[in-house]
């Protein structure tokens, strides 16, 4: 059994590794990095299953309001009624492609313990599709005139579209994927890409914590004091646990909980207080922080149900459809790019090598194209909000997030086991977001370590990207129609694209760190090189690698033709 307590540290000033390597059981070194981080479990560590379990409900926890809130505010788009119990089923498609994206991405993809599933990135556009004349909803009175049958079309025909539009943009991400086409595209995406990109991600979604937290500043506050104590201050701190054995009995042994479940310790010592105020009727009825006010939905969802691809009607496609997808799919490009570096240094692993980086977005492409097939309403990409929990943990073992998967598995087909997490009262959540979200930006920002700070041309850049990004997506809210080309269709493309923020910044980012002139140690090339290490040789003989797959390796290696197959682990890339 692994020991809670050990630790990976790295001295920042020199960026070599003070302390320590594990030996895995077949002898091989297991050599982690955590730049100016403490981990308890490296992303090649195996915790026991019932830690696992509890781990894994933190992701869990995590990933499952973001996923929820999104049918929230597609299924209005799509005209469906608000006592439509399809709107259920919608979420319980989204969290069952969920688990088998992520699986199969941690598992054979980009192998980081990264959480895959439905994004805002998508939802924009997506509305900006709902709003092309064709698909706009008609007015109630019509609606409430029409049978059921009628509309149950109505809103299974827009989604159908969706389907179609998700499903064949995706491929695009699957193409440059597989082909190896992203591995020369990053050596573009430099630390003045990054910064914007991820950064833009915590920045943009501040309204949406902020919506959830102001339902209640007393328990948003609450849950924000807990998860900063925890996860902060208290994580050294060891509590007695009983635990039983065969040959010793019932035994206390020491535990670093604090260190282990923040997450899950907070959500439910606020649940619990929240829950002691609906009794006391401190809470109004229908106040959102009552534990009640959302405890119809388990009696409304259905106990079994499996989705299937095209539940809905086989997916229709246009033009019109599919290029304005194809800003969302950019979008989770960019930003999925962003993150396995990222990931990869909060987790203890070494910088992912361009064959692993070339078959994760590949991945996401065919996770794309699976959750439009299955009729989700939305695409697949890495979720920020866990990448925040690894930091926020300090766990980033990948069996963790498998053990998530298979906790997705079962919710989306058993809908009362998902109905308990989503009457978590909105507060809590709302305080959770301020963590997590701020998180998400501070590692965006955690890229300006590798450029110089006391460049002119690089202030101007990180300002401008940031700043005009913010502006420009609030502006056209505001003023939905100000585009107007001539061309309906241009005009939700470009619509679609220039209200995506993390899309604007990281397009005003590269396009000025690749054009303005600067060099190399000014941008930051020769320290991000190394960490993107994209000239990495494969593994060869008995080495093991984090990013090699799970299983076939020895056979791959004889196979001399793989090693030009730029998302295999054999691949050798050409240097110059």
């Amino acid at each position: 059994m692994d020991d809670p307590r050990r630790f990976v540290n790295i001295n920042l000033s020199t960026n070599e590794l003070v302390s320590n390597q594990s030996i895995d059981e077949n002898g091989k070194t297991d050599s982690r990095r955590a730049e100016g981080l403490t981990i308890t479990y490296g992303i090649d560590d195996n915790p026991p299953w019932y830690l696992c379990i509890f781990m894994a409900l933190q992701h869990y926890l995590t990933m499952i309001g973001a996923i929820v809130s999104i049918p929230f505010i597609l299924t209005p788009a799509l005209c469906m009624r608000e006592d439509d119990p399809a709107r259920g089923h919608i979420i319980s498609t989204m969290i069952f492609v969920t688990a088998i994206v992520t699986y199969a991405q941690v598992t054979f993809g980009c192998r980081l313990p990264i959480v895959q599933g439905g994004t805002i990135s998508f939802l924009v556009p997506t509305l900006a599709i709902l709003k092309l004349p064709q698909w706009r909803c008609p007015s109630s009175d019509v609606i409430n005139n029409m049978n059921a049958a009628e509309q149950e079309e109505l809103w299974q025909v827009r989604m159908r579209e969706l389907s179609g539009a998700i499903a064949v943009s995706a491929l695009f991400q699957v193409f440059i994927g597989y082909s190896g086409l992203i591995g020369k595209i990053i050596k573009y995406v430099t630390p003045l890409t990054i910064v914007p990109t991820v950064s833009l991600v915590g920045l943009s979604l501040f309204e949406n914590a902020a919506e959830s937290a102001s339902k209640n500043w007393g328990i948003s506050m609450g849950t924000i004091i807990l998860l900063t104590l925890f996860s902060q201050f208290l994580v050294d701190v060891q509590i007695p646990v009983p635990t039983y054995s065969k040959t010793k009995g019932f035994t206390m042994v020491k535990f670093n909980v604090f260190q282990l479940f923040p997450v899950l310790l907070t959500i439910m010592i606020m649940w619990i207080l929240c829950g002691v105020l609906t009794m006391t009727d401190y809470f109004p009825v229908g106040h959102p922080a009552r534990t009640d006010v959302k405890i119809r939905i388990i009696g409304d969802s259905s106990w079994f149900r499996i989705p299937y691809p095209g539940q809905w009607g086989w997916p229709t496609v246009s033009v019109a459809g599919v290029v304005g997808m194809l800003a969302g799919v950019l979008a989770c490009t960019v930003e999925s790019i962003s993150y396995y570096p990222t990931t990869a240094k909060m987790c203890g692993a070494p910088p992912p090598p361009v064959h692993a980086i070339n078959r994760g977005i590949g991945f996401e492409g065919l996770g794309t194209v699976l959750a439009g097939l299955w009729g989700s309403g939305n695409g697949t990409n890495t979720f920020g909000e866990n990448v925040g929990a690894i930091g926020v943990t300090k766990i980033g073992s990948r069996r963790v997030i498998q053990y998530a998967s298979l906790l997705m598995l079962i919710q989306g087909i058993i809908n009362k086991f998902g109905a308990v997490f989503i009457i978590i009262p909105e507060p809590i959540v709302g305080g959770m977001f301020c963590i997590m979200f701020g998180m998400i930006s501070a590692f965006g920002l955690s890229a300006l370590q590798y450029v110089q700070l006391n460049s002119s041309r690089n202030l101007y850049i990180i300002g401008f990207s940031i700043f005009f990004s913010l502006v420009l997506p609030k502006w056209l809210i505001a003023h939905p129609n100000v585009i107007q080309t001539g061309n309906e269709i241009l005009d939700s493309v470009l619509t679609v694209i220039c209200s995506t923020s993390i899309l604007v910044g990281g397009m005003i980012g590269c396009f000025l760190d690749n054009t303005i002139p600067g060099t190399p140690e000014e941008r930051g090339l020769i320290a991000w090189g190394k960490e993107m290490n994209l000239t990495s040789a494969p593994t060869t003989g008995e080495e093991s690698s984090t990013y090699d797959f799970p299983i076939g390796m020895e056979t791959l290696r004889k196979m001399k033709w793989t090693y030009s197959v730029p998302f295999l682990p054999t691949y050798r890339p050409k240097t110059h």
